[in-house]
């Protein structure tokens, strides 16, 4: 599952703009296998005066947490590609406000940790996971 945490102060996204991102997201991850449900995007508004980078308040930020648990990058070349392909999905949302400060990161997660409607999920690539992905929805296999 990536659940990707967006914080950001007000102003930066419209509700479309939203919901623009999460769908190129969730299009991301449908394209290399994953059920579409597994992608969670939580947009977090947070005010000015509660936004600090270096210990000073930023008039305009964004900061994006991604939790990958779904699938893992087996080495240094894939996390860099990873964190390439989410800097080219962000940019072009981020880069037409003049002065934001902007950040991501990626953690992964032990799919052992993980359970979506009370069922663990299904091994990557099974029969069983590209059932959930046709259905759109979880189910027990």
């Amino acid at each position: 599952m990536p659940l990707w945490t967006v914080h950001h102060t007000p102003g930066i996204f419209t509700d479309e703009d939203k919901h623009r991102l999460a769908s190129t997201i969730a299009d991301h991850y449908e394209k290399v296998g994953l059920p579409r449900f597994y992608v969670v995007t939580l947009f977090q508004e947070t005010r000015s005066e509660d936004f600090y980078v270096g210990g000073e308040p930023v008039a305009a930020g964004v900061r994006v947490t991604v939790d990958h648990i779904a699938r893992h990058n087996p080495d240094r070349d894939s996390r860099r590609r990873t964190a390439e392909w989410i800097r080219r999905m962000l940019q072009p949302h981020l880069e037409r406000h003049p002065g934001l400060h902007w950040e991501f990161h990626v953690d992964e997660t032990s799919e052992d940790l993980w359970m979506i409607n009370g069922f663990a999920p299904p091994p990557a690539g099974s029969d069983a996971e590209k059932s959930w992905a046709e259905s759109n929805s979880p189910a027990p296999y």
